[in-house]
């Protein structure tokens, strides 16, 4: 049984992406064909059963191209969005630099909230609790389905300090997560391992 998390497509970096609503850009509908187009094309290597994603739009606009490839649904969930930043979600970075000078993730105290949102903190335990409830519930109900999770960089880097049993901080180095890249973590020999699979 494996989970095979999924950063979304490049979406457009001239604006705040946290809880953004903004999609896609060209070249992320573009990344996320491909990256559909893959899976298809190694359906016996991957196996894929279910395919759940952030509710945010580019992960959705992502999850949306892989799905039309591997003729699945997408199963939509707020439990794998990316940290909550309030008031600059969505919010083109030259205005949120005027309104909210050096309001930055690793500018928080781990216990201080975006205004409007969550702190580095809240983010860290929420992914914390929705990853090792889905890790429970495939070890007690023996799932043997394997399933795509579509998210963010910043999740993705939670749950890699979560299977290496690292201490996690909003000043953490980043394990490496570009744009549609599948990092793997399967189950074997009673523990979790993650590694990064294309």
């Amino acid at each position: 049984m494996s989970i095979y998390l999924v950063r979304h497509g490049r979406d457009d970096e001239g604006y705040r992406g946290g809880w953004s609503q903004r999609g896609l850009n060209a070249e992320g509908y573009r990344q996320s064909e491909r990256l559909g187009i893959y899976l298809n094309d190694n359906k016996q290597l991957y196996n894929i059963h279910r395919i759940v994603s952030s509710d945010l739009s580019r992960a959705l606009d992502t999850a949306g191209e892989i799905a039309a490839k591997l003729s699945l649904t997408v199963e939509p969930s707020r439990d794998w969005r990316e940290t909550n930043n309030g008031v600059v979600a969505g919010m083109p970075n030259e205005i949120a630099d005027e309104r909210y000078p050096g309001l930055y993730f690793a500018g928080l105290r781990m216990d201080e909230r975006y205004p409007g949102g969550e702190s580095p903190l809240e983010f860290y335990t929420r992914i914390k609790n929705t990853f090792e409830q889905w890790c429970r519930e495939q070890e007690e109900q023996s799932h043997r389905e394997n399933v795509l999770v579509v998210t963010h960089g910043g999740v993705i880097n939670v749950v890699y300090h979560l299977v290496r049993e690292l201490e996690w901080t909003n000043l953490s180095k980043a394990f490496p997560s570009s744009y549609t890249s599948v990092h793997k973590i399967e189950h074997n020999s009673g523990k979790w391992e993650i590694q990064l699979a294309y």
